[in-house]
């Protein structure tokens, strides 16, 4: 198994699948406990459209994906305030517009690259550049989520009592939309658009079965999605296969057999 390490494009793809899994149940555990759950979903198709864009201009899709991602993120917030009732349309009004800007651009023959490894992720293309750049979109992503945690903490739980207690909920809302297309964005070249949600909600719903403290589930969080990623590339290495697919049903896996010990420990 250590063979894998001595190449180097999957000794990227391990680097890169690290950041990702602090980084993914960190956003994760706040979106899950908001019920935000579909709109990683939403932002995930939302980055289909920023990839081809990046394509198209013959730009970084990583790059391009993090900024349609990121104003896809700032509109459903900005729209909670037009669908205050309707807050369910929101999401299918985000979709229909990533989805209709990423089949225009692909259909068109003008999106030039493997359109492919961004959907169902990919080992092979991990290459330094695109290592560089989810380091640093990590790296700030996770120094501005210490920076608010104490806050964003409050308006999870308490959102009106936080807008009491004189927080700017509103700006913290907008600042954790695009820490959440970051994290989004980041992920799209390992796992591939399609899964990528996955790794956002599943490992906080596995840490959430522990029935364990706030902290104690975003540890434990993060250790599942960890193992769930890299289990997940092993296998596409030695299945030869994509490892989004890999990485989802190992994360889906993971969880049936918590699910199953629990229930097991209970009787």
């Amino acid at each position: 198994m250590l063979e894998v390490f001595h190449l180097s494009f999957m000794r990227n793809a391990f680097m890169a699948a690290l950041l990702i899994s602090i980084l993914c149940p960190s956003i994760g555990i706040f979106l899950v406990l908001k019920r935000y759950a579909m709109v990683g979903d939403t932002l995930a198709h939302a980055s289909f459209a920023g990839v081809a864009i990046g394509l198209v201009f013959g730009q970084s899709p990583i790059i391009y994906a993090f900024i349609f991602t990121s104003i896809c993120a700032v509109l459903i917030e900005f729209l909670k305030n037009y669908y205050k009732q309707y807050s369910d349309l929101i999401l299918p009004i985000i979709l229909t517009l990533s989805v209709g800007v990423a089949i225009t651009l692909t259909s068109s023959g003008k999106a030039h690259g493997n359109i492919e490894s961004f959907l169902f992720g990919s080992i092979l293309t991990v290459e330094k550049t695109d290592l560089y750049t989810i380091l640093i979109l990590s790296i700030v992503c996770v120094i501005t989520l210490k920076i608010l945690y104490e806050k964003l903490l409050y308006v999870t739980f308490d959102e009106e009592g936080a807008k009491i207690a004189n927080i700017n909920v509103k700006f913290i809302n907008y600042i954790f939309a695009i820490l959440v297309g970051a994290s989004i964005s980041v992920s799209i070249r390992i796992i591939g658009i399609l899964v990528v949600s996955s790794m956002v909600a599943v490992p906080v719903a596995t840490a959430i079965q522990l029935n364990k403290s706030f902290k104690k589930t975003f540890i434990y969080s993060i250790i599942f999605a960890l193992v769930d990623i890299i289990l997940g590339l092993i296998l596409s290495y030695y299945l030869n296969c994509a490892p989004g697919g890999t990485i989802a049903l190992t994360s889906v896996l993971v969880l049936i057999i918590i699910i199953i010990s629990k229930t097991f420990i209970r009787n």
